[in-house]
Order: C-alpha cells, then sequence, then structure tokens
C-alpha cells in the first residue's frame, strides 16, 4: 500500500451548468478507495493512471473505481477517446479544454492544461480556448469545432449551419466521436460536481 499524501487535496469547484458554482466542500460524498474498496485491479490501475497524470492521487480515479467492474467498462470508452480516438490529439484538447471551461470544470482544467501542453496547447491558444470561437487567430477548422462544442453544451444539440460548417473538416466517424467526446467530458464535469470530487495536487 503507498504511503497516503500528508498534503490536502485542493478544493474542487465544477459548475453545475446552470450559472452557478459550487463552493469548496469540506468533504468528498464518496470517500476515494484505496485497496480494500477499489480491489486489486482498480487499485492497480489508479496506481499507474495517478502516476501518469503527475499526482499521488488521482481523485477522480480512486473515487470512481468504488464503481467496480463499472469503472473497468467507463475507463475503456474513456480511453478509446482520448487518447485513443481518431482526432488529431491538439483537436481532443481544445474540445476537452472548452468542455472545462464552459462547466467551469476545475479539475478536468487541471489536468488537461498538462495534457494539453503535450499536445501543442500553448498559453496563448489556451486563452484563446477560454474565449471561444469568435476570438482571433483560430484556423476556420478550429472555429467550426469551438462552436459546435458551445452550442453542444448549451442547447444539448448542434443546429444545421454548425453542423454544415463542421461536416466539411471532419468524416462521418470523427463526427460522432466529437459529440461523444463533448457529451463524455460534460457528463464526467457532472459528476466531479455531484460527488464534491477534490481537486487533485501536483
Amino acid at each position: 500500500m503507498p504511503r497516503e499524501s500528508r498534503r490536502q487535496p485542493r478544493p474542487h469547484n465544477c459548475s453545475t451548468g446552470e450559472g452557478d458554482v459550487m463552493v469548496s466542500q469540506p468533504r468528498p460524498r464518496i470517500t476515494p478507495g484505496r485497496l480494500r474498496e477499489l480491489g486489486p485491479f482498480n487499485w492497480a490501475a489508479w496506481q499507474v493512471l495517478s502516476r501518469a497524470s503527475g499526482t499521488a492521487d488521482a481523485q477522480v480515479f480512486s473515487t470512481l473505481g468504488r464503481a467496480g467492474r463499472l469503472f473497468r467498462g467507463w475507463l475503456h470508452f474513456s480511453g478509446m477517446l482520448m487518447p485513443g480516438g481518431r482526432l488529431r490529439r491538439h483537436e481532443t484538447e481544445l474540445v476537452i479544454l472548452r468542455v472545462a471551461h464552459l462547466r467551469d470544470c476545475e479539475y478536468e482544467t487541471d489536468h488537461h492544461i498538462r495534457l494539453g501542453r503535450r499536445a501543442g496547447v500553448t498559453p496563448e491558444i489556451l486563452e484563446r480556448i477560454r474565449a471561444g470561437a469568435g476570438a482571433e487567430g483560430w484556423t476556420d477548422k478550429h472555429r467550426a469545432l469551438l462552436a459546435a462544442v458551445d452550442q453542444l453544451v448549451s442547447t444539448r444539440d448542434i443546429d444545421d449551419a454548425a453542423w454544415e460548417h463542421l461536416s466539411t473538416y471532419y468524416d462521418d466517424r470523427r463526427l460522432i466521436e466529437i459529440v461523444l467526446l463533448v457529451n463524455q467530458y460534460e457528463g464526467l464535469a457532472s459528476t466531479i460536481t455531484t460527488l464534491r470530487i477534490r481537486r487533485d495536487d501536483f
């Protein structure tokens, strides 16, 4: 069993999606698990994923890992989208970081700033992601991508004009992947909010 970190994790802050922001919570609703709660497979996965994330405890995994087989199925699905998707990794990170910004989900933002850096998301690009599709400097392809993300998060749909614009740059398989990717990370933001998962220490 690894030694527990003595540092207190940073408070979680993730939007409800209705304009309100969850304030710091004194404790998570479900305590992150260890070997007994996670079981050997999920415990090993949590250890590997935490190390890969650069933290002693990636709390989204030590929390969701308590769901047993469901966690493993979710992890497989998540991995097929990121890093195993057909979109370029840079574009995947643009989508995830925009969703995280729209949902004010600092947990997702913390991790994907780090991951995005490896995929070429510079501080200047990060500021453009926060500004949205209307910011100067985007290619038309990435402007179409971010506009579609915004519509899907805000209306749960993409209108015909935005879909046609997006379709000029992405084939059918990637269009499906974009919709699934947005909903995966918006759903994860909701899960983080509801379970009061705390931000990780790096």
